[in-house]
């Protein structure tokens, strides 16, 4: 299945032929049980499964993903993952049914328990040079191809000390844009440590705990944090930015005068 999908529509009088987003529901199957449906966009697809399974806490490791297959059909796709046998232990034990929506980190969580997961804080390391996320930021739309086509699509991309960009992954929802990074991330081998997130949304608790769980410790998004999320950034020592704009920001946790003063 395409991400892209032509439709004709109607516009100053006359019929013409638009691109819009495709999004498809995507089935998680571990060890042949079914986990959770998610609706998202059908690209990077491997990526989906590698993010969504580490940032939400199912394997701890990426060596724990032993196989990932895909199986598409009329009613969507299905990821048929083979992970380690404590993981899917732990995972039977902590189950739950999540039937995602677009644009929803949490649907589905049974219990108030499960929305807290029990994460150690990150390291102190170097604060993240301002003018290296401002430049991240400006390059970032000329890689946005799907949102050039559809405008209807989330960004999520790594940016690097020296402001260059990399592994730029979109989808209809943010969760899975940044789910989609860092599975790409993962599968690279690359160390998140030295580097920090840009998002093209919100930066709701979730995305916050994702990043956290993969080692990033910035993230900057360029619409407004939720108080739950600058909450849990200090306490997990994530740097946590938003309204990044190509020369502005607002600094809400994190290393505020270090990072004042980097710019």
């Amino acid at each position: 299945m395409k991400p892209i999908a032509r439709q004709a529509v109607w516009r100053e009088g006359a019929s013409h032929p638009d691109d819009l987003a495709e999004e498809t529901p995507v089935a998680f199957e571990y060890n042949g049980i079914s986990h959770a449906v998610m609706l998202a966009t059908p690209a990077d697809l491997e990526d989906f499964a590698v993010g969504f399974s580490l940032s939400e806490g199912i394997v701890a490791r990426r060596q724990d993903i032993f196989d990932i297959g895909m199986v598409e059909a009329d009613a969507g796709i299905t990821l048929q993952l083979e992970i380690a046998s404590e993981d899917f232990v732990r995972l039977k034990e902590h189950r739950r049914s999540l039937a995602g929506r677009t644009g929803c980190g949490l649907c589905g969580a049974e219990s108030l328990g499960q929305v807290m997961r029990d994460m150690a804080p990150l390291p102190r390391g170097a604060p993240f040079p301002l003018d290296a996320l401002y430049a991240g930021m400006r390059r970032l739309p000329a890689l946005q191809v799907l949102q050039q086509a559809t405008g209807a699509t989330h960004a999520a991309c790594r940016v690097h000390r020296d402001g260059m960009i990399s592994y730029v992954r979109e989808d209809v929802g943010r969760h899975n844009a940044l789910d989609k990074t860092l599975g790409a991330l993962a599968r690279g081998g690359v160390a998140v440590g030295d580097s920090a997130l840009v998002i093209t949304s919100r930066a709701s608790f979730e995305m916050v705990q994702k990043a956290a769980a993969l080692g990033v410790g910035t993230l900057a998004a360029v619409s407004a944090p939720t108080a739950r999320a600058v909450r849990l950034a200090e306490s997990l020592n994530v740097t946590l930015i938003g309204f990044l704009r190509q020369e502005t920001c607002v600094i809400y946790s994190g290393s505020k005068t270090m990072l004042e003063q980097s710019a």
